[in-house]
């Protein structure tokens, strides 16, 4: 509907543009009225034009939502192909996403469910974080330290992979706890995308 809109507010622009320089070009003392009034309309078309990127944007955001599930404020989308991390982050980077960080206990939660509904209820899938730069300090996709942990503890003391295991997954048979693991691996992943 805004698409809509903005495609007729566009028209409606551009015929005001074509019909005003004919007659003020009649006279001579309008013609550097008309060279500012175009402006202007040059001005608000590049306004339609950004905020119909933005509608496009806004509307492939809400098609992922409506395949993956939205979880605070956050669509997620699960891929069940099985690659390594860097390959599942540059194909979620690529969507427009990054790889999944749940941020709180809730949101690790409801992504644990949603990854044993439709990836699987015995697999694991990457994370976005990992402790590649600096053995032990793990960080998102932006070097920022993570705060929120849901490492398992009570009967591995994860993680526990030294500088071999420097990427983390989400273990659904482990009740979502984080493990981890050598960024190597394959497994499968699921793409993170910030609502607008």
């Amino acid at each position: 509907m805004e698409v809509k809109r903005s495609r007729l507010l566009l028209c409606v622009l551009f015929a005001a543009h074509c019909a005003s320089p004919q007659s003020a070009l009649k006279s001579g003392k309008k013609e550097s009225g008309n060279t500012a009034a175009i402006e202007e309309l040059k001005k608000q078309v590049e306004n339609i034009l950004l905020e119909l990127s933005v509608l496009k944007e806004q509307q492939a955001l809400h098609t992922v939502c409506l395949k993956g599930t939205k979880i605070h404020g956050k669509c997620f989308l699960a891929d069940g192909v099985k690659k390594q991390y860097h390959a599942a982050s540059e194909d979620c980077i690529a969507k427009g996403g990054t790889l999944s960080i749940p941020r709180t206990g809730d949101e690790n939660d409801q992504l644990h469910d949603y990854v044993r509904q439709r990836v699987g209820p015995e697999e694991q899938v990457w994370l976005g974080i990992n402790d590649i730069a600096s053995e032990g300090d793990w960080v998102d996709h932006a070097a920022v330290t993570v705060r929120y942990k849901n490492w398992e503890s009570e009967i591995t003391n994860q993680p526990d992979g030294g500088r071999v295991h420097n990427c983390a997954v989400l273990s659904t048979t482990a009740n979502g706890k984080w493990f981890d693991e050598n960024c190597r691996a394959e497994k499968a992943f699921v793409c993170e995308f910030n609502i607008i």
